[in-house]
């Protein structure tokens, strides 16, 4: 790569680096000012008038003794200098007030050097008042007197200097620049403090920077992501190498006349890897990548996201051939039209800017946007439509294949037990995602150390599926011997009745082991397969299973208890999808529910639309749905009077161990019953034709469980 794909963004400093310009420019401004300070310290300033009476005090004959006085010069002298001994008394005026303050004698006047604006030499110093010890005389001090004198006077001064033989000579004065430098470097070092708190205040986030786009620039080594890294979603890889190879090698697509498409938006479930795609997207293609959030963009004050927008082309212009990475993009490209207050606000401002930078009236070459959502349906059609996101890749959740090859990688740094088997994991695993998986293997990673292993086995990673799916084992939470008994035939009957019907997962665990925020027990069911399609027969089976728990303690109690109110909303569920959705009912095959629901998430309903049926249909819907759900429970009874003692023998096991695998469900149920394993009442059952779900069901999630809710 180039120079411009460095490892930062122009212009970005490290915070210790920023530190460190901070602390050598203190360290400066110290240095100028102790060296002022120390400069300045030992030179005493003298007054020129004082001076003079020092310069007439100090007359020496050729032999350098003092001059006594003549009469007439001692006449004239004032009160206190009556003898010339080479010295003169300075009584300093601090307050200012006119009351005398501190004395000093100066004397020994010597080593004068006389220039164009200064006078400076050495002197003795002797505090009088107050008195000082007889040691407190400062020898050679240097002292200074500046001179705003004539030429004349001047002159008249050095020729008094020479007639009473004081050792003096002329000097050079320092040059305007020497004179100015300190102010000088004083007044370059503000400027240069200004300027850097001036970029500090204009960084990224800064409130003088709200039209800069948020925009980081990564280059290939920055990242470290290839596609060898991205596993489990093989078709969206092949989907988006094209774009990789275009980057690569334009002319291929250019000499036939095709252009790559200048949008491709990533669409997929959370966690399929939609953002971890776009990543080896930016590591394969070793150009220029900008990788920024949807919510980036928008901001309280009006025409900032649009500015913003504007910036980040701007910059991916100068850098071209680039690519812009947008995640979350439905939070900037939501349909327009749907504001309360008017089709003006910021947000439509900004999505219109992008609009119009990805496909307007001016071209815009070389630069590729990316974008990932898991909401697609609520983007603006104008944006979805070609020429701008020209291309649509799904990203959905792995098969069991897919899911094997995203556990390789994640175990590649964790030391495994021989004994563990990917392929086995990756089947008890369905509806798991690349983020799921991870997690588990953490997880499994975690357990394995609590436990003081020295490698992750099979046991680990089965309790961390349990982990994920269940929630954390609460072994502490204690519950009385009548709640316990509750809730072990609550699961007995969840799982004899999982057992006995033919169309349903099989049973992996029961267990009446607290896990997760309210589950006081779990039956965990994994299907052997991946399903796309659900029959009429299976879903009415998986309403049967999730309603023999509530159907069990009306059986041995003749009451129920408040548990089953997880496992009865999601029968119902079941059953109205069965009514609404998939004309599994007596009310036809038509559907009455109109929804913007999301396709990727799980709890992906939004606010319904005005439904499009009488109060006639929705009385008759509410009442298929309470057949069907009567019909189940009258089933799941039938079964579960026939096999009674297994249900007791599976109940008082669980009560001892409190946790029960496949193979021992079935040593139980198999050992309790008579005759042979017929679905009891299946027999008299009158035969009906099942209808097929023909788009991928809800329950393409992670391994089912039926069980009690405190």
């Amino acid at each position: 790569m180039n120079d411009d794909n460095s490892s930062r963004r122009k212009g970005e400093r490290t915070p210790g680096t920023q530190n460190f310009i901070w602390y050598a420019l203190l360290a400066i401004v110290a240095v100028l000012l102790v060296v002022g300070v120390m400069l300045n310290a030992n030179r005493r300033p003298l007054a020129y008038p004082d001076f003079e009476r020092l310069v007439e005090h100090s007359k020496r004959d050729k032999n350098h003794q003092f001059v006594p006085w003549s009469e007439a010069e001692t006449q004239l002298a004032p009160e206190g200098e009556k003898v010339r001994d080479g010295s003169i008394l300075v009584t300093s005026d601090p307050t200012g007030d006119g009351k005398p303050g501190k004395v000093t004698r100066f004397s020994n006047l010597r080593d004068v050097r006389v220039d164009d604006r200064q006078i400076r030499g050495k002197v003795d110093l002797e505090t009088l008042n107050p008195p000082g010890p007889p040691e407190d005389v400062k020898k050679g001090v240097d002292f200074v007197t500046y001179t705003n004198n004539s030429d004349k006077r001047a002159s008249e001064l050095t020729a008094k200097l020479g007639e009473y033989n004081i050792d003096w000579k002329f000097v050079e004065g320092p040059t305007v620049l020497w004179t100015y430098a300190p102010a000088l470097i004083m007044t370059l070092l503000f400027v240069v403090l200004f300027l850097l708190m001036m970029r500090r205040l204009s960084g990224v986030g800064s409130p003088m920077q709200f039209g800069r786009s948020r925009g980081k620039l990564f280059a290939q080594e920055d990242l470290g992501v290839m596609f060898d890294d991205v596993a489990g979603i093989d078709e969206a890889v092949e989907e988006v190498r094209e774009v990789v190879d275009f980057l690569r090698s334009p002319e291929k697509y250019h000499r036939l006349g095709g252009r790559i498409p200048k949008g491709v938006l990533l669409v997929g479930p959370p966690g399929t890897g939609k953002t971890l795609l776009a990543k080896a997207i930016a590591g394969e293609a070793g150009t220029p990548f900008f990788s920024l959030s949807g919510s980036d963009f928008v901001e309280m004050f009006v025409g900032v996201g649009a500015a913003r927008v504007r910036d980040m082309f701007q910059q991916a212009e100068a850098k071209a051939p680039c690519i812009i990475f947008i995640d979350e993009l439905d939070a900037l490209g939501k349909t327009r039209g749907g504001s309360l207050v008017g089709g003006h606000d910021e947000r439509e401002q900004t999505l219109n800017a992008l609009l119009v930078e990805m496909d307007g009236f001016a071209p815009n070459t070389g630069v590729i946007v990316m974008a990932a959502s898991n909401r697609p349906e609520t983007l603006d059609p104008a944006l979805m439509r070609p020429g701008r996101f020209d291309r649509h890749v799904m990203v959905d959740r792995p098969d069991v294949r897919g899911r094997e090859e995203i556990l390789k990688v994640h175990v590649k740094s964790v030391k495994l037990d021989p004994t563990v088997d990917l392929k086995g994991v990756a089947a008890i695993t369905p509806g798991f995602v690349g983020a799921d998986l991870a997690n588990l293997v953490n997880e499994a990673c975690l357990l394995a150390a609590r436990n003081e292993k020295n490698s992750v086995g099979m046991k680990e990673f089965n309790e961390g599926v349990e982990r994920v799916t269940a929630g954390l084992e609460k072994k502490q939470r204690i519950m009385n011997g009548d709640e316990k008994n509750r809730v072990a035939y609550h699961e007995s009957g969840h799982a004899l009745v999982a057992y006995s019907l033919p169309n349903t997962d099989p049973v992996h665990k029961v267990s009446i082991i607290p896990r997760g925020m309210a589950a006081l027990g779990y039956t965990m069911q994994r299907p052997d397969e991946d399903r796309y399609l659900m029959t009429q027969c299976e879903l009415e089976s998986r309403i049967q299973v999730l309603l023999a728990g509530t159907v069990a303690e009306e059986i041995i109690y003749t009451d129920i208890s408040t548990g089953a109110q997880n496992d009865l909303e999601r029968a119902t569920n079941i059953a109205r999808a069965m009514v609404m959705d998939f004309g599994m009912s007596r009310m036809g095959r038509v559907n009455y529910r109109e929804s913007n629901r999301s396709p990727f998430l799980a709890n992906g309903q939004s606010e319904e639309r005005t439904r499009g049926y009488s109060e006639n249909t929705s009385r008759q819907i509410d009442q298929e749905v309470k057949r069907i759900i009567d019909e189940g429970i009258e089933s799941v009874r039938h079964i579960l009077d026939a096999r009674r003692a297994a249900l007791e023998a599976l109940t008082q096991r669980l009560i001892e161990v409190e946790s029960i695998d496949a193979d021992e469900l079935k040593e139980i149920i198999e050992e309790n019953s008579t005759g042979p394993l017929v679905v009891p009442g299946t027999m008299e059952n009158r035969p009906r034709n099942h209808y097929s779900r023909h788009q991928q069901p809800e329950q393409d999630e992670p391994p089912q469980e039926a069980g009690g809710a405190s």
